[in-house]
């Protein structure tokens, strides 16, 4: 008697038809995630210049770019660099970075803005009008952060 070896055309094809499907559904979770990952990642490395900006505001010294606060530069923000802005009469500071570059298509153009008021609390806004129409999702948000209005 012959016993029969290996897989019926009907098995092989059932085989590559669910593959399909969870492709389907994973390929666009892991670019929701690598989106929210780079917005994340952007709101890291400008966080780090916060500490420099109140270190130059308690010294009187006004800052202007990047370079002053030990910005390096990231594969996902503008060539330009974050823009910083402060304001020593008030108390006030901004640090604002654009993403783009590297960045997936989905974030390219938000920026996020982190705000210190004159009491010295800093706010993380983030603004996706750039991004609008490539596919942003509110859920890029990272915690901490609010959507501009």
């Amino acid at each position: 008697m012959n016993a029969q070896k290996g897989f019926t055309l009907i098995e092989l094809m059932i085989v590559i038809a669910i593959i399909g499907i969870l492709a389907a559904i994973a390929i666009p979770a892991y670019q929701n995630y690598i989106a929210k990952t780079q917005v994340t990642r952007v709101l890291g490395e400008i966080s780090s210049m916060k500490t420099a900006v109140e270190s130059n505001m308690l010294n009187g010294e006004s800052v202007t770019t990047p370079a002053d606060l030990g910005y390096t530069t990231s594969t996902l923000v503008v060539a330009a660099g974050p823009t910083i802005t402060n304001t020593l009469a008030d108390g006030t500071a901004s640090i604002t970075a654009e993403l783009g570059n590297k960045a997936a298509t989905a974030v390219t153009g938000a920026k996020i803005v982190l705000a210190r008021d004159k009491d010295a609390v800093w706010t993380c806004t983030v603004d996706p009008a750039g991004a609008a129409n490539k596919g942003w999702k509110d859920s890029y948000i990272p915690t901490g952060c609010v959507k501009k209005t």
